[in-house]
């Protein structure tokens, strides 16, 4: 039996594959690998998945960690260090980043520009077997076109800045609880102003066929292809694979985007769990 997990910050999806069949999917609270030690995370899996794992846990021999953060030799060993001891059956244990998880999950074996639209964003150039070439993200100050918090903050600026129709702007505000004080505060002063940013795209998708909002979602779609896929050679012979929440909730406008810079749309998806799940059946 194999385990695979999808860790991201707020949840971790995780499955228990026995050949080609889901014996169990458990989710947990997520994690950023690299702002915990070996011994946190160790104390993480401990008390959110063995209890719900059982008697499974003793029949696992290898596990694929897909996670946000996992992106150096040191916090993947010190995942995989606290996967070992807390399943001491396993022989096997691969860490990879969150990435590799969404080129394999939309591109399996084959060739193809894989990305992620959520609250951040990210793409690659996956030839089939690795990740052979990666343009930064940059973080939500100096990139992450696209993504649910540069998103949040162009829309937000726009209604404080009254370039929103004055009955959004109004609705905006009152449904949300906010005003330029508690929004200035919430970026400026309280932790984690991405995810803050990002929870207000929900009002965007109710709100698409607003010109305003669908042109702003628009532009920034737009950035993302010519910023980030546009530096991939040869990205117009490649599909391009998107996973993630923006990507699924917004697909309608991401596909006026890409016709737009003269890409082609491949899959779109919220989860990398049920790719993941095809690709390690068959590898």
């Amino acid at each position: 039996m194999i385990l695979i997990a999808d860790c991201g910050s707020t949840k971790t999806d995780w499955c228990v594959l026995d050949k080609t069949k889901v014996a169990k999917q458990i989710f947990t609270c997520g994690m950023n690998a690299v702002m915990l030690s070996e011994e946190e995370i160790q104390s993480r899996i401990r008390a959110e998945l063995l209890p719900d794992l059982g008697v499974l846990s003793e029949r696992l021999t290898h596990v694929y960690f897909y996670g946000a953060g996992c992106i150096s030799p040191e916090v993947c060993g010190n995942v995989a260090g606290a996967i070992k001891a807390v399943l001491p059956s396993v022989s096997t244990v691969e860490v990879y980043s969150d990435l590799v998880a969404a080129a394999r999950a939309l591109c399996g074996n084959e060739p193809g520009i894989a990305c992620i639209l959520g609250t951040g964003s990210n793409s690659c150039f996956y030839d089939g077997k690795d990740v052979v070439d990666n343009v930064s993200p940059l973080g939500y100050i100096l990139g992450d076109e696209g993504s649910g918090a540069v998103l949040g903050k162009l829309f937000i600026g726009d209604v404080l800045k009254k370039q929103m129709p004055s009955e959004l702007c109004a609705r905006f505000l009152s449904e949300y609880q906010l005003d330029m004080y508690s929004i200035i505060r919430k970026v400026y002063r309280e932790p984690q102003p991405n995810r803050f940013l990002a929870s207000v795209t929900p009002f965007m998708s109710r709100n698409i066929d607003v010109p305003e909002v669908h042109s702003l979602v628009l532009g920034a779609f737009r950035s993302f292809f010519r910023r980030n896929i546009a530096n991939y050679a040869g990205y117009r012979e490649y599909p391009v694979n998107f996973i993630g929440s923006i990507a699924y909730h917004f697909r309608r406008v991401l596909a006026e985007a890409a016709a737009a810079e003269g890409c082609s749309l491949g899959k779109i998806v919220k989860s990398p769990m049920d790719g993941l799940v095809k690709f390690h059946s068959c590898n």
